[in-house]
């Protein structure tokens, strides 16, 4: 199955946000490659949320680029098997710890947003990962920085988008 088929697949699943989740299905069924960077009417990416219950605290990646504190998160690559492959592997990447574990359920949420020029659109669907207890981070070519934060500090530090990742995922741990 292709990566194109199994995000249509994940989104046709997913039972929240029904007015922005057949906005993205209407956006995969017009641009057979809206999964990939090179569609510039925009395109999915897969970002995941690294969290520690335990601590009650998430780690966010001080964006290189967009310089604002963010969960995990970046485009499709090929070898890819699902979107939530592909959130595994950029919270591997980009936070450096080894051992994540996707949270059950499939995405937390989506969110779209616009991104500075040449890229128009990000279609986001947002998953969560669980750190390992003995989690050890490191600050990837990606990022200015890695930092853990407690829940309650997230608001003070990134945007909405963040707090209501933040938000869900702590919903569906029931935390």
């Amino acid at each position: 199955m292709s990566l194109h088929d199994e995000a249509v697949l994940v989104l046709k699943e997913y039972e929240d946000q029904e007015e922005l989740r057949q906005a993205y299905l209407d956006h995969l069924a017009a641009h057979p490659d809206g999964v990939w960077k090179a569609c510039t009417a925009g395109h999915v990416t897969a970002s995941a949320l690294v969290i520690d219950p335990e601590r009650g605290r998430v780690l966010l990646t001080l964006h290189r680029k967009l310089r604002m504190w963010l969960q995990m998160g970046g485009h499709c690559e090929p070898q890819d098997a699902s979107l939530a492959a592909a959130a595994l592997r950029e919270a591997t990447e980009e936070s450096g710890i080894a051992g994540l574990s996707l949270l059950p359920g499939g995405p937390v949420r989506l969110d779209r947003h616009p991104i500075p020029p040449p890229c128009h659109c990000h279609y986001d669907v947002q998953y969560a990962v669980l750190a390992p207890q003995d989690a050890r981070h490191e600050v990837s070519d990606e990022s200015l920085d890695v930092r853990w934060f407690a829940y309650d500090e997230v608001a003070d530090v990134a945007d909405a988008s963040v707090v209501r990742l933040l938000d869900a995922t702590r919903a569906r741990l029931g935390v």
